[in-house]
């Protein structure tokens, strides 16, 4: 099967260490992840890290349960699938976080995933979609964290 892959990534006025840990609790995580309508942390655990646990449902109604195989704050993040919807037979994504400037950090969203049958027929049907809604909560991360530090 061929694994599909990419990524799409924005610049965020924040230091990596800021943009990393909005994006990793879980308790806003609704507050500005538009893609999904449930996100938490599962099997007792009360923040993310190496090994963690969560379930995420998205708005169409597809919900994941994946584990954290990487937790480098302030650098990198990634999961994968542990139980998914049936359409995928693998899924992982990374975050990860680079300061270009001061204050100014570049997120890199990454998936890469491979299909079942007959769900690789539209393969590219679902890498738009997908990309699209990755375009989308990178804005909406980006918004949420600039009007966030500007308050304070």
């Amino acid at each position: 099967m061929e694994s599909i892959k990419f990524s799409e990534k924005i610049e965020i006025n924040c230091a990596p260490g800021v943009a990393f840990d909005f994006t990793q609790d879980y308790d806003r995580r609704l507050n500005w992840d538009t893609f999904l309508k449930k996100a938490d942390l599962i099997e007792g655990a009360t923040k993310a890290a190496k090994g963690v646990k969560a379930y995420c449902v998205a708005k169409n109604g597809l919900g994941m349960e994946t584990e954290y195989v990487s937790f480098n704050r302030p650098k990198a993040t990634a999961i994968k699938m542990t139980k998914g919807p049936f359409m995928f037979r693998s899924f992982l994504g990374s975050w990860t976080f680079k300061e270009t400037q001061i204050n100014l950090t570049e997120v890199t969203f990454l998936y890469s995933f491979t299909l079942r049958f007959p769900f690789s027929m539209i393969k590219k049907m679902i890498q738009r979609n997908l990309r699209s809604n990755v375009r989308q909560r990178l804005i909406d991360l980006k918004k949420n964290i600039e009007d966030t530090t500007t308050m304070h």
